[in-house]
């Protein structure tokens, strides 16, 4: 049985002492333990630490994290995660990040952004830590006024506080998202 990927973005650097780094560690180990995969982009603290969450759930398995680089050495996520994608396509690689089962975003800056908007686009589950960067920003509104759902009257980016409600809206509403994108309409 396939296990749901779960994209985790935001900040790629953030200090020991940010309560985003504390965030993100018990984001790996609850996604783990929850039974999702985790996709990061592999670089950075942030990633560091959800990769330190996930291997401590009792419940990792190699395999269970997965890294997207935007360069073509895979050398630089050896740590961060158990298969690495090396793909060479620097900025444009946040559209496979995003393209996951759901995307959770942690703070972040532009890159963040760009993921959050291709994760609404592709028709994803997103939520969003609201704290400080673009998650705090769009945490709990919509990213246009598109119909992705019409069953889903509250389709929003999901704004959450902690770690429990993020794994409480995946399994309450990721059966609900399943809609896949097939290109962008002529008309």
């Amino acid at each position: 049985m396939r296990r749901p990927t779960v994209s985790v973005v935001g900040d790629r650097d953030l200090p020991d002492s940010d309560r985003r780094s504390e965030l993100a560690e018990e984001l790996g180990r609850a996604l783990i333990g929850a039974g999702y995969v985790i996709v990061t982009g592999g670089l950075g603290s942030l990633t560091t630490h959800i990769a330190s969450g996930a291997r401590s759930s009792e419940a990792y398995r190699e395999g269970h994290l997965i890294a997207v680089l935007p360069g073509f050495d895979p050398a630089l996520a050896e740590e961060r995660a158990d298969i690495v994608l090396a793909t060479g396509l620097d900025h444009a690689r946040n559209l496979i990040v995003a393209n996951s089962d759901a995307v959770v975003a942690l703070g972040g800056g532009a890159g963040t952004l760009s993921e959050i908007g291709f994760a609404w686009a592709l028709h994803r589950l997103v939520i969003a830590y609201r704290v400080n960067g673009w998650s705090g920003m769009v945490a709990d509104s919509r990213i246009d006024e598109r119909i992705r759902y019409p069953d889903i009257s509250d389709d929003r980016v999901y704004g959450v506080d902690t770690t429990a409600e993020v794994i409480d809206l995946l399994s309450n509403l990721l059966p609900q998202y399943q809609r896949r994108h097939h290109g962008i309409p002529d008309s």
